[in-house]
């Protein structure tokens, strides 16, 4: 298939994209503003319906490897492009993101976010966030869920380099949950920017469970260690470039 057709086939997949993000919110958001579930019934649906259309409109099948986490826990996860978040969302019961503030005014989305228990952080004020979130869980004000952090704080293109944050030893430290890594090569796909998107098959896989208790240090090395390698076989796998190693996954 040549790049000008696919390109098209893209532009219509976004178009239809965003124009269901509108409908679904006209229909769940009255549910939504009266009970919580309704929020958790729009995404669901929302992020289910960008996975199935993306698999005949462009060719670009989506599939979830590993256990899907189901109690409170921390997801420390790869960020490539808005599909992983699509991805997470579509799977996990009570998904909940740290975002960045400016979000929060995004039409529809900002709306939904708050609603399932985001919580917007100011840029460079994230550890107040990352503290008062603690706070919260801690008082019983937190929504119950999976709070997905990216280690990272940004979206990182395949083969780029970017170091980990501390928040997330700090986030593993004080709220004593376990953290659920999660790799991904859906950048190889979906890129950070612009329109095209390439079939292939693109994946989240959820790693072993980093159980709570381990030092900051030893839990970032393991964190990083464990995610990247995964991330790049996962990239390997789908055609890019990475040199591979093998991890002890079941450590």
């Amino acid at each position: 298939m040549s790049y000008a057709i696919q390109w098209l086939r893209s532009l219509f997949f976004v178009g239809q994209m965003y124009l269901a993000m509108f409908i679904l919110a006209l229909f769940f958001t009255p549910w939504m503003l009266f009970d919580r579930r309704g929020a958790y019934a729009g995404v669901h649906t929302y992020c289910r319906w960008v996975r199935w259309t993306a698999s005949w409109m462009v060719g670009l099948k989506t599939e979830v490897r590993g256990e899907v986490p189901s109690e409170e826990v921390l997801v420390a996860s790869k960020h490539q492009s808005f599909l992983d978040i699509i991805i997470l969302v579509s799977v996990l019961p009570r998904p909940k993101f740290i975002m960045k503030k400016e979000l929060m005014w995004a039409p529809i989305l900002g709306q939904y976010a708050l609603r399932i228990g985001c919580v917007p952080v100011d840029r460079g004020k994230r550890a107040q966030a990352i503290q008062k979130m603690i706070s919260d869980v801690a008082s019983g004000a937190a929504l119950p869920g999976q709070l997905v952090i990216y280690p990272q704080g940004t979206r990182v293109a395949p083969g780029v380099d970017l170091p980990y944050k501390v928040g997330s030893a700090v986030l593993y430290r004080e709220l004593g949950q376990p953290c659920v890594p999660a790799a991904t090569n859906v950048g190889v796909f979906w890129p950070r920017k612009g329109i095209y998107r390439k079939p292939g098959l693109a994946v989240i896989e959820f790693l072993p469970p980093i159980p709570p208790g381990m030092e900051a240090k030893a839990f970032m090395a393991r964190l990083e260690e464990v995610v990247e390698a995964r991330s790049d076989q996962l990239m390997a796998e789908a055609g890019f470039p990475v040199a591979t190693k093998d991890i002890p996954l079941g450590e």
